[in-house]
């Protein structure tokens, strides 16, 4: 089976790192990504790039990276026992933002492709995480989303969605993570078709997400508001440091800990049994957008 080019990937996936970039200090307004170059000592590297302190991002990242080695970590070969000492390459763009106000929902987004001996595979998706939830901003999320996947094969979205959906779970909750979106792994088969679909996902991200923040970022807010944030982002760092496995595959593998930790809030919070007043909209955002919805 033929595969794709990672030269290709790479220039794809650095482009990719830039053009979001641009568009977030743009949008943002106020703040500039710092950027680290790294070397792993097993092989390969990355750009790490940080927004911190911004009027619309309280804390940001977006990371390029690419791995190599002779030694697959043990949270790759659980998942495919096959690929036990194989050498290996692993390429991908990370983004996680932290908005500043709590009515603008964090946002993740990771396309990586895989490759061990004549194994491949490329991998990826994005999900949407309110504090406050709207239907309009999960409705837009999903449908931009659907719209890209739909132009490649009907049935991606549908079955990405719910891949999705039981992905970002916190078990231990009963709970999603957010309003979900698309999430893929280990999917291989016609290299151009589907290095074209993996394109056009990635590059829908801006188009999914920064509607959203415009439209929620003036909203008036107070001390309660801010609170709950907290609240939800100890929620996403639940699920991190739990359950998600590019960070396990991250920090097994050797990768730069800064890096792979970014994904995390410069603040959090966790409150004892904290029980929410009925129908407010703090009691709203589990009732009603943090079990699977048809969004689209």
């Amino acid at each position: 089976m033929q595969q794709p080019s990672l030269d290709e990937i790479e220039t794809f996936l650095r482009d990719l790192q830039d053009r979001i970039c641009n568009a977030l200090e743009a949008a943002d307004g106020a703040a500039k990504f710092r950027e680290d170059h790294w070397e792993r000592s097993g092989g390969g590297g990355g750009r790490t790039r940080v927004m911190a302190d911004g009027a619309l991002i309280e804390k940001g990242g977006v990371n390029f990276s690419k791995v190599n080695g002779d030694q697959l970590p043990p949270s790759a070969t659980a998942h495919r026992p096959e690929l036990a000492g194989q050498t290996f390459s692993a390429i991908g763009v990370s983004l996680v933002l932290h908005p500043r106000n709590p009515y603008v929902p964090i946002v993740h987004m990771n396309y990586r492709f895989f490759s061990a001996g004549p194994v491949w595979w490329f991998g990826g998706g994005a999900d949407l995480t309110p504090s406050y939830g709207f239907v309009e901003d999960a409705q837009h999320f999903h449908r931009t989303l659907k719209t890209a996947c739909d132009r490649h094969d009907l049935g991606f979205y549908p079955r990405f969605k719910v891949w999705c959906d039981d992905y970002f779970t916190i078990k231990h909750r009963q709970e999603m993570r957010g309003v979900g979106g698309i999430f893929f792994d280990d999917l291989n088969g016609d290299a151009d078709l589907l290095q074209a679909f993996w394109e056009e996902v990635a590059n829908c991200f801006l188009d999914s997400y920064l509607p959203i923040a415009a439209r929620r970022r003036d909203t008036p807010y107070g001390e309660r508001e801010r609170q709950f944030q907290l609240l939800r982002r100890g929620r996403y760092v639940e699920f991190n440091l739990i359950y998600d496995r590019g960070t396990l595959f991250g920090l097994q593998s050797g990768g730069r800990t800064e890096s792979i930790l970014m994904s995390l809030p410069p603040l959090a919070a966790w409150v004892y049994d904290r029980q929410d007043e009925a129908d407010s909209a703090e009691a709203r955002l589990k009732a009603d957008f943090l079990t699977p919805k048809d969004w689209a």
